[in-house]
């Protein structure tokens, strides 16, 4: 037991501690793994704009969280909706026990629960993807996570939450993270309107090579992200672990399996949509249930996930990047299966009390999927809804105007928003003719048009 805390009455395990910290190291990881999943999906003249937005979501949320979205969302004395500012810039978060578990420090639970308050608007961005202005999308983001993310936050994790009260199971954030990231983008994407082209031109993903990068990386961080929320080096957060890298890999192989029925072909970019929508559909689940369940986890919400994709072609919207199908629809389907297979077996394994009632309908607690979807519907109803409000608002306000006008989607938001590119040395190409030794300068998308007799060269 560590001796150096100045709350003598609050000794911590450093090896929780170092647990926990490293978790959040792994949380903070897949934030820019969010940027290059989403970058290699994008065109490359708009693959920069989507990472440096991941990046600027850790920055501008730090920042909030400092000043006060941690308060808002886990002062011990706030409301059943939302916290107070009695934590605002951190004030008195340091050693006493945190309100996630006694066992690890305020600050320690703090820093932890930033980096899930950062990836959230991370991922709900990406719906508007190679048309959504740079600058209001950093405003949005400060904005949404104090109006949006902070009080569905506060519900289902807080100890006077709502949710939490009424007895929502959530371990990692399937309503928090995913159900509000995915309404949010579904929103966000209705009201900047469709790419130019959409119905008309094929928006490929440039990079596939990049999506599989990002998929390691959240897959990777996952463990942090689900194993972490035990809050403690224990045997619960050993199986969290273990049932995460089960469904991912279940959900990687049933998407790629549907698609391989239609195309007859293994595709890289179907196995990592997959593998996220496996993970999204674990999180909210993943310390309350076993490896058995895991399997119906991946299976279940790769499917799920994969039908939703076909909402956008059937509803005619232009989620660029599949965010509401994978992270809407799969933290939905997560919340009803833990509704389903949710055990006081797995909850014990950390030591906490076994439910009286028991946890889910494996149990016998039937009213169980009651809970789920109330918590579901209120999380994905309200942050649809204050989202819509918050971008028509700043839609109307001058130098706020959320979509890039037409010559700027054109020539691509890495150089119309940054003056840089991903890949500035090779947006201009040199061709050389071998049969009439002929140069001449290309774009990069013409490369593919070039005939077999014509060599690049950088």
């Amino acid at each position: 037991m560590s001796t150096n805390s100045t709350n003598p009455s609050a000794p911590y395990n450093d090896g929780d501690v170092a647990y926990v910290l490293v978790s959040t190291a792994l949380v903070w990881l897949m934030i820019p793994g969010v940027g290059y999943f989403y970058s290699g999906m994008a065109r490359s003249k708009n693959a920069l704009s989507l990472i440096m937005l991941s990046v600027l979501s850790i920055a501008v949320v730090s920042f909030q969280w400092w000043l006060w979205g941690y308060s808002l969302t886990f002062s011990k004395g706030g409301g059943k909706y939302i916290g107070n500012l009695d934590n605002a810039f951190l004030r008195g978060v340091r050693d006493d026990p945190s309100v996630g578990s006694s066992g690890i420090p305020d600050l320690v639970f703090a820093i932890y629960q930033c980096m899930f308050a950062a990836i959230t608007p991370a991922l709900a961005i990406g719906s508007a993807a190679e048309r959504g202005r740079l600058l209001p999308a950093i405003l949005f983001i400060f904005i949404w996570s104090t109006v949006v993310y902070d009080p569905i936050a506060c519900w289902t994790w807080s100890t006077n939450g709502w949710s939490h009260v009424m007895g929502g199971l959530d371990f990692a954030g399937g309503t928090p993270v995913h159900i509000s990231s995915g309404a949010a983008a579904l929103a966000y994407c209705l009201v900047v309107g469709k790419r130019h082209g959409h119905g008309t031109d094929e928006f490929k993903p440039h990079n596939i090579a990049n999506v599989v990068l990002g998929a390691c990386l959240l897959w990777f961080g996952w463990f942090g992200f689900n194993g972490g929320s035990a809050l403690a080096g224990n045997l619960r957060a050993a199986m969290a672990c273990v049932v995460t890298n089960l469904a991912a890999a279940v959900g990687g192989l049933t998407w790629m399996l549907l698609d391989y029925r239609l195309e007859r072909k293994l595709s890289a970019l179907g196995f990592c949509s997959g593998a996220v929508a496996g993970l999204v559909a674990i999180t909210p689940g993943s310390g309350f249930v076993g490896s058995p369940a895991a399997v119906a986890f991946g299976v279940i919400g790769g499917i799920a996930c994969n039908i939703a994709v076909k909402l956008k072609h059937w509803l005619d919207y232009d989620d660029a990047l599949d965010v509401f199908a994978v992270h809407g629809v799969g933290g939905i389907v997560g919340n009803i299966l833990t509704g389903i297979f949710a055990q006081n077996s797995i909850l014990v394994l950390d030591g906490t009390p076994a439910a009286p009632d028991g946890l889910g309908w494996l149990d016998g607690h039937w009213i169980q999927i009651g809970y789920q979807l109330a918590d579901s519907v209120a999380g994905a109803s309200y942050s649809f809804v204050v989202t819509l409000v918050i971008l028509y608002i700043m839609d109307k306000i001058p130098y706020c105007s959320l979509r890039a006008d037409q010559e700027a989607e054109e020539k691509g938001l890495d150089e119309a928003e940054l003056g840089e590119l991903a890949y500035y040395h090779v947006d201009r190409l040199i061709t050389v003719n071998t049969r009439t030794g002929e140069t001449k300068t290309i774009k990069e998308e013409t490369i593919h048009q070039q005939n077999d007799t014509n060599v690049t060269i950088v």
